[in-house]
């Protein structure tokens, strides 16, 4: 079965474009709100680096959501699409300094800090402001995750995060500090993760450590475990909305939550990607030696997940019905890695046809680049198209 899309109106579009069903993005919202709703304490961020196209941070921003942002171009983003600033979390490894200053200024919720040098730089700025910052310490909790080894996050060896064995030094530091507020402890193990076995494991992790700072009379009023809930790359139209209801369970019933605590989730992928696809027009169909090609005018600079992680993209030609033929199906970058799959069975292709590549609402459009000097997709909403 194809996904659902307003053929006609596409032929009128100059192409590559990205497309957002907005029915599947609001019906996806209002899961996320309806299964967090059976947790008085559960709050979930939406993570800005999985897509930031204005038109689709308003309509989350209507939903209820709030933020996790990972720079300041994103502060901004979300500012403008009017999140407000008391529910902007701040991550990243390397935040500049004009970057937390922004921070500061709109007096955003919480700064998830990764190292002791950066808490100080925090602490020193934020006392230039005459401000307290609150922080929370992302916690390295060498977990491992059943995913792309590109996209784990929380074992050892990543960049990312304080070491388990560093958590009280810095939580010292921190209260020895006079313009930084320790509020939270932060987690984050990888992404497009669907065993929840690991999200348990998590789970357990967190409690070991909470029991570890209990035990010291420390409190922490809220704990963020990140995201990571993967979505179905092969089956979009089957499975357009993520397993939210046992995502949410496991939390539920794994973690230790004490009376006084928030939990606070960061999603990026599981809100946006089964909304989104990549729309792209057959230029050539060449005949090789042992293969055929369908030579797309889309390339690795529009969507480079397959090129960068070998990532899969259902594919659908969307104005053929002809009989099931094999392609391998590429773009026209001067990379040998411009190549968005290989022995794809599409619908007779010809010069001309929309191919649609799907589950692209995450990763797709913010990672776009003008290498080759091409120009940036365009992209359009399903309420545009009407």
């Amino acid at each position: 079965m194809k996904g659902n899309f307003p053929i006609d109106k596409f032929r009128e579009l100059r192409t590559p474009f990205y497309y957002y069903d907005t029915k599947v993005l609001r019906e996806t919202l209002a899961c996320i709100n309806q299964e967090t709703a059976r947790y008085e304490s559960f709050d979930v961020h939406y993570a800005v680096k999985a897509n930031a196209n204005p038109k689709v941070l308003t309509i989350i921003r209507e939903s209820g959501l709030g933020v996790d942002c990972v720079s300041g171009g994103e502060i901004r983003a979300a500012i403008k699409a009017g999140f407000p600033a008391d529910k902007i979390v701040f991550a990243g490894v390397g935040k500049a300094d004009w970057e937390i200053e922004l921070g500061l200024d709109y007096n955003i919720f919480c700064f998830n800090v990764e190292s002791i040098p950066e808490l100080e730089v925090i602490n020193e700025l934020a006392a230039a402001k005459g401000k307290v910052a609150n922080v929370a310490f992302r916690i390295n909790p060498n977990v491992g995750a059943h995913t792309h080894a590109h996209i784990t996050t929380g074992l050892a060896e990543n960049k990312f995060g304080i070491s388990m064995e560093d958590m009280d030094k810095v939580i010292d530091v921190a209260q020895e500090m006079k313009n930084v507020s320790f509020v939270g402890l932060h987690f984050h193990i990888g992404s497009q993760i669907l065993d929840m076995g690991d999200f348990v494991a998590l789970c357990n992790r967190v409690n070991e450590l909470q029991d570890k700072l209990e035990a010291r009379h420390i409190l922490v009023k809220h704990i963020n475990v990140g995201g990571g809930l993967g979505i179905d790359y092969d089956h979009p139209n089957r499975q357009p909305i993520p397993d939210f209801k046992s995502y949410f369970a496991t939390y539920a019933g794994q973690l230790k939550l004490r009376p006084h605590q928030t939990l606070h989730f960061e999603l990026g992928r599981a809100v946006v990607a089964q909304c989104g696809s990549l729309i792209s027009k057959v230029l050539y169909v060449k005949q090789g030696t042992k293969k055929q090609f369908a030579i797309l005018d889309a390339g690795m600079t529009d969507l480079i997940r397959p090129a960068l992680y070998q990532a899969y993209h259902k594919m659908e030609n969307i104005t053929s019905e002809g009989t099931k033929e094999t392609y391998d199906i590429v773009g026209p970058i001067c990379e040998s890695s411009d190549v968005f799959g290989k022995a794809i069975d599409l619908n007779r292709v010809h010069r001309g046809d929309l191919i649609a590549l799907r589950s692209a609402g995450a990763y797709g459009e913010i990672m776009a680049s003008s290498y080759n000097c091409r120009e940036l997709p365009g992209s359009y909403t399903s309420d545009e198209l009407v």
